[in-house]
């Protein structure tokens, strides 16, 4: 078994493309559930240069100005008008309105055999993970290529520093030794240029990525850069055009960093832009929390949980467990704990993280802040599928 090698994640700043149409489609669902908790919604965006397309499929009592939200999301990114303008985009439409009685019921005080006769519409395979990387129990390539991301938007927004186009990339490539973190072999930072006519020196951006962004970003981290580490920003030179104007944008082609940065195995279904009832959404949150439960009681330094689930059942056809032999204890005496104490049955999912009412608990906006700041391990959130309530649950 290789246990020494390179690995590498990537991740992308709120303004690239596909992550600024993932944060549309949630802020879409954001915008009924805050009317309507009992809506069902399914949403879905397409970005590209003066063209913005917009599909939504929703009962609900709610009442949405669809264009208008998105055009609202983007401004509040901050396109240069060439490379996207929001007021003057063609916006195309596609929606799907069903009879209001197919609106979900309330899951807030469900009774238990409810719960039962409620199945799940979608056959998936999800996959959750955890493992002891970082404090966050998540792989540190793609925790530290968020963070990245997210300090690279941070900075747009308030360092002085106007040439910063909103649309970046990060990635980090972490050195392990016996299949633990030893050290950072090498981060990239591509980043595009709001000033393409006069971009300034490499030398300045360099001296201002160092120390607004890959600075603060490491100096908490639990491996930090060496001297042998390879630090590169924009390898093929200045990135003239950036958003839209040079490459375009869809919901769900961002998974990969949305999940676990291709550490672990996730499902290829989108999280963005599906109500609290689609399970190949909620069934990763659930996926993840049991896998993060497993590791935070110590039974094992990494863990990954399947849940298969098939139309018209309500909870998964089958449950697999893996340690990948990290486990204090046998697999198998896990996953009996596991379905012990977890219940991943679609209508008990919706009711235990309260998924319905989440956007109502944060002020009308929840679903909206996943993609930017992380649908796991995420920093400024609290996210009930990321607690570690059940961790002692699981020691007995």
């Amino acid at each position: 078994m290789i246990t020494d090698f390179v690995f590498t994640s990537q991740s992308v700043t709120e303004g690239h493309p596909d992550r600024l149409c993932d944060t549309i489609s949630d802020a879409i669902v954001d915008a009924f559930l805050r009317q309507d908790p009992a809506s069902g919604i399914t949403a879905e965006c397409a970005l590209s240069k003066n063209v913005l397309f917009l599909a939504a499929r929703f009962a609900s009592e709610a009442i949405v100005d669809i264009p208008e939200l998105a055009r609202t999301v983007i401004n509040g990114v901050g396109y240069r008008p060439e490379d996207f303008n929001a007021a003057e985009c063609t916006v195309v439409t596609s929606y799907i309105e069903q009879s209001k009685t197919s609106r979900e019921i309330n899951f807030s005080n469900i009774e238990d055999e409810q719960i039962d006769r409620i199945s799940v519409s979608h056959q998936t395979t999800v996959f959750g993970y955890a493992c002891r990387h970082s404090p966050e129990l998540m792989p540190l390539p793609i925790s530290l290529a968020n963070q990245l991301a997210r300090q690279l938007s941070k900075t747009k927004r308030d360092a002085d520093i106007a040439y910063l186009s909103p649309d970046c990339t990060s990635q980090v490539g972490v050195e392990f030794v016996n299949d633990a973190p030893s050290r950072i072999d090498s981060i990239t930072l591509v980043i595009g240029c709001d000033e393409p006519d006069s971009p300034p020196a490499f030398a300045q951006i360099e001296e201002d990525l160092r120390h607004n962004v890959i600075n603060p970003v490491f100096k908490h981290a639990p491996v930090k850069p060496d001297n042998l580490t390879r630090i590169t920003i924009n390898p093929n030179g200045p990135y003239r055009r950036s958003g839209p104007a040079t490459h375009s944008g869809m919901t769900g082609r961002k998974t990969d960093s949305d999940t676990y940065g291709s550490f672990a195995r996730h499902c290829g279904s989108a999280l963005s832009g599906k109500g609290p009832s689609r399970i190949d959404r909620v069934g990763a949150y659930a996926a993840r929390y049991a896998a993060k439960n497993i590791v935070a009681a110590g039974l094992a330094a990494q863990c990954e949980v399947q849940l298969s689930y098939s139309i018209g059942f309500s909870g998964p056809v089958s449950v697999y467990l893996t340690t990948k032999e990290t486990g204090v204890i046998e697999d198998i005496e896990i996953r009996k704990r596991l379905l012990r104490h977890f219940d991943f049955r679609l209508g008990a999912i919706i009711r235990d993280f309260e998924l319905q009412e989440l956007t109502q608990k944060y002020d009308g906006v929840f679903y909206q802040k996943l993609p930017v700041n992380g649908h796991f391990g995420a920093h400024g959130l609290s996210l009930p599928w990321e607690k570690t309530d059940k961790a002692e649950l699981l020691v007995e």
